[in-house]
């Protein structure tokens, strides 16, 4: 048996391709698949199942458009009940067994209500468990995602789910889809697969006493939900339209006047170039690892888009990660914005950054996570998470007169919010290449 695995780090996520004397086993697949099937044309494997654990909330599925390219058989959660063709995976219901593998669907509700897991035999032995968003290292998904009037239900199925699981023998590989960085899971620790074994000694939620105590640690703290999560689990069960192509049309600023009403411009250049010059009314999401969860969460979803890009930038990678969670409306690239790129600011490293954060008039603007905030707080700082920036506004207690310093891990964040500060007519400097805990750092010397 060999496994590969694929991260996908601006979801947090883990794609895995399990393989056995030729034939191949594909777990939770993006949208974005070709890389799963090059993958599997390299080991010379014939996909024989796609598996999916569970109707997805942080991102569209490839799992069904994988079966058909290969003609793999697409096995998905009985109860998730999707508008195409499957086989359900029932409870326990073993499924294949041919040269010795065979996957044992295990129902693990808490994420989702359909959510299964799915145990791998060889030979009869069990070897390793894909526990989707259930039973995660350390942690387990989240009950939260389908709204608050279910989220203590599912808490209460999740506290069942990972003790079923957790009842395997110890030695058999935890192989979850979420992980750190996914807003799928309650925590992160760094690391994405496991064994049950070191999770019954070791996952702190399998050694709350009681189902209550459980439900109540989950719930206790409750985390901010990416806008563009609601719109995933339909997708995925209405079926997936085949993936878009990466390129697209070149534009001039003359083709920006006769963009719909609706559409949105958004500058993936880097933030030094952006901030030395940006179309008014757009919006800079630096291109990383999550360009397409930031764009998600903070742009109308399914809004046509018009990317702002350096030449020879990768504009195929920004298009595949907005593809990943189904925004196709990409209309075209600029990359030459001549004299219209009026709108600027200011990106200052951590020691100029100190030095106006002493002044005495200064005010700061912090836009890290709630979780991240409490953790460290920033005396002084004005504090309004990103995504309510964009939902709520400018923070009234912020003079537009005076520059406003911003804050979060290490300048992304903060350059995202520059623009909307900017459109607004504030005048912020961004902190870049620290964040607000090198901040305190060095405001405690």
């Amino acid at each position: 048996m060999d496994i590969t695995t694929f991260r996908t780090p601006g979801l947090g996520d883990t794609t895995y391709l399990l393989t056995h004397n030729g034939r191949g086993v594909l777990v939770d697949p993006q949208r974005d698949f070709a890389r799963f099937l090059e993958a599997a044309a390299e080991k010379n494997v014939e996909l024989r199942f796609v598996l999916e654990t569970h109707l997805h909330n942080d991102y569209v599925s490839g799992g069904p458009e994988a079966a058909r390219r290969t003609g793999a058989e697409l096995v998905m959660p009985a109860a998730a009940a999707p508008a195409y063709r499957h086989t359900p995976a029932f409870h326990l219901e073993d499924i294949g067994a041919e040269d010795g593998l065979s996957v044992r669907p295990i129902h693990t509700p808490g994420h989702t209500p359909e959510h299964t897991s799915y145990l791998v035999l060889i030979d009869g032995e069990p070897v390793a468990v894909f526990s989707g968003g259930s039973l995660l290292v350390a942690s387990a998904g989240r009950p939260d995602l389908l709204g608050p009037a279910r989220a203590d239900t599912l808490a209460r199925l999740q506290h069942r789910s990972l003790h079923r699981l957790a009842g395997l023998p110890r030695d058999v590989l935890l192989l979850p889809t979420h992980g750190e960085g996914s807003f799928c899971t309650t925590s992160g620790v760094g690391r994405f697969t496991s064994t049950i074994g070191d999770e019954v000694d070791g996952n702190p939620l399998l050694a709350l006493p009681t189902e209550d105590a459980f439900a109540a640690q989950l719930m206790a703290t409750p985390l901010p939900i990416p806008a563009f999560y609601p719109h995933m689990g339909p997708t995925n069960i209405a079926g997936v339209p085949p993936m878009p192509a990466t390129s697209v049309p070149a534009l001039t600023l003359a083709d920006l006047a006769t963009l719909p009403d609706d559409a949105r411009i958004v500058d993936i250049r880097p933030r030094h170039a952006v901030a030395k010059g940006r179309l008014p009314g757009s919006t800079a999401i630096e291109l990383g690892t999550d360009f397409g969860s930031w764009t998600g969460w903070l742009l109308p979803y399914g809004a046509p888009l018009v990317l702002v890009a350096e030449p020879g930038q990768d504009v195929a990678e920004a298009i595949t990660q907005l593809a990943q969670i189904g925004l196709d409306a990409v209309l075209g690239v600029v990359t030459d914005l001549d004299a219209a790129a009026t709108a600027t600011f200011e990106v200052v490293e951590l020691d100029m950054f100190v030095k106006l954060v002493q002044q005495p008039d200064a005010q700061i603007l912090d836009v890290r996570m709630p979780s991240e905030h409490r953790e460290i707080a920033l005396p002084g700082a004005v504090w309004r998470f990103l995504p309510e920036l964009f939902s709520e506004g400018v923070p009234t207690g912020l003079d537009s007169s005076r520059p406003v310093l911003v804050a979060c891990g290490s300048g992304r964040r903060a350059t995202i919010a520059a623009s909307l500060l900017t459109d607004a007519g504030y005048r912020p400097v961004v902190l870049s290449g620290a964040g607000v805990a090198e901040l305190a750092q060095q405001l405690a010397r």
